[in-house]
């Protein structure tokens, strides 16, 4: 389950490394927030600048067909000029000692990226979740407030738009996520701890990786890369080798207790956020589509120890608003399997829209491809007897957590 990275002073948030041994933990929000009211421009480190070294060829990849990649110093040139830095006030609700709640007013500060001369800015939900002034920052160090346009928590994608003039509006180039490759080389441009407009590079480590979203859904097809990824960066850029956008750079594992990067960081696929930002651009807000269920995908050993009627497939846990309206029934019985919590006597579900069902990835995969209002036809098995129902897809709550409660080994409903 991802988290939000701990908020450490400055001085340790502008460590070199953390020496920590690694141990697995998802870190979303790679966000510095700065207790109290504190300016935060890109120059508050004094006029030292990112240092580009010029790296070899980097070529193919990339989803590219046209041959020879760019150099990261022709990439940086490119496209570092249209890439921002995000300065948002936020508040926060505390508890004095005294047991009083109290508001404490703070600096969050990420990256984001240009995406046409219209003004239009992308970046992470989180990044200005709760800010009640966004203001970015170009490369010449011009300032300018901007509004938000609207902001997706399932996808942690937001839409920014600025009036900035032609100028200094750079907007870069996006290329195709659903073509990228393991082993593709990448570069990542960003703000990490401040350090305005720093790249690094990487590749991409693996694809199709599922994490968890500020709302507590699911965001799928997500791009790991090994390349540095700092609090600070979220928001920013994840480029191919032609520096066109494959990804926005969203969330980082990290070891012990440091904030800093080991070489795995996970970009919300371009291809993703493009539809958002439309969706954003046009009405302000997202709809998805919303089934209502929490379930555990079927093994062969499971279904052995635990007696089921198939061994693939989804054991249904909870159902609830759609999924519950038309019949399908949530587990009743606890068990606890290897530390794990189970609810038994639910449906067991084996297709939904004609195509079989063999984990949950199948069952989110269709319910992502939907528009709320929509109507699936679901085959369930329960023991001997098996049955179909059409469920009308409904909006997809707030927060995962406001409709089904965590439970152990299950994943966030569709």
């Amino acid at each position: 389950m991802s988290t939000y990275p701990p908020r450490p002073p400055l001085s340790e948030r502008l460590a070199v490394a953390a020496r920590n041994p690694f141990v697995a933990a998802l870190l979303g929000g790679l966000v510095v927030l700065i207790a109290g009211v504190i300016a935060v421009a890109a120059g508050w480190l004094g006029e030292d600048k990112t240092t580009v070294v010029q790296s070899p060829v980097v070529t193919g990849g990339g989803n590219s067909d046209e041959g020879q990649g760019l150099t990261v110093n022709e990439i940086y040139k490119r496209d570092a000029p249209g890439v921002v830095f995000i300065s948002a006030e936020v508040t926060t609700q505390q508890t004095s000692p005294f047991g009083l709640p109290q508001q404490q007013r703070g600096q969050a500060t990420g990256s984001g990226f240009v995406t046409d001369e219209d003004g239009h800015v992308l970046t992470n939900a989180h990044v200005v979740e709760g800010a009640s002034k966004i203001e970015v920052q170009f490369e010449d160090k011009k300032t300018v407030d901007a509004k938000l346009l609207g902001s997706d928590p399932s996808t942690d994608v937001a839409l920014l738009k600025v009036n900035a003039g032609k100028k200094v509006l750079k907007p870069l180039s996006f290329g195709d996520s659903s073509k990228v490759e393991v082993g593709d080389p990448v570069v990542a441009i960003g703000n990490p701890f401040g350090l305005d407009r720093t790249v690094t590079t990487g590749i991409i480590s693996a694809l199709q990786r599922k994490l968890e979203a500020p709302n507590g859904f699911t965001i799928d097809h997500v791009i790991q890369t090994d390349a540095a990824i700092n609090p600070g960066n979220s928001g920013g850029p994840l480029l191919d080798s032609l520096g066109r956008v494959i990804g926005i750079n969203s969330q980082i594992a990290t070891g012990g207790g440091g904030g800093g990067s080991v070489g795995i960081g996970f970009a919300v696929p371009i291809n993703t956020a493009k539809k958002i930002a439309d969706q954003l651009k046009e009405k302000g807000s997202v709809e998805h589509a919303f089934l209502g269920i929490t379930g555990i995908s079927i093994t062969k050993s499971m279904a052995e120890n635990l007696n089921l009627p198939t061994d693939q497939g989804v054991l249904i846990q909870r159902a609830t608003g759609p999924a519950r309206k038309a019949g399908v029934k949530g587990g009743d019985t606890q068990v606890s399997i290897g530390g794990a919590d189970i609810l038994l006597g639910g449906d067991v579900l084996v297709g939904i829209d004609g195509k079989k069902v063999e984990s949950m990835e199948d069952v989110i995969r269709v319910v992502d491809s939907k528009k709320p209002g929509d109507e699936v036809t679901l085959e369930l098995r329960r023991g001997e007897q098996k049955r179909t129902v059409k469920v009308k897809l409904g909006n997809r709550p707030a927060s995962a957590q406001s409709v089904i409660p965590d439970q152990g080994g299950q994943q966030t409903p569709p």
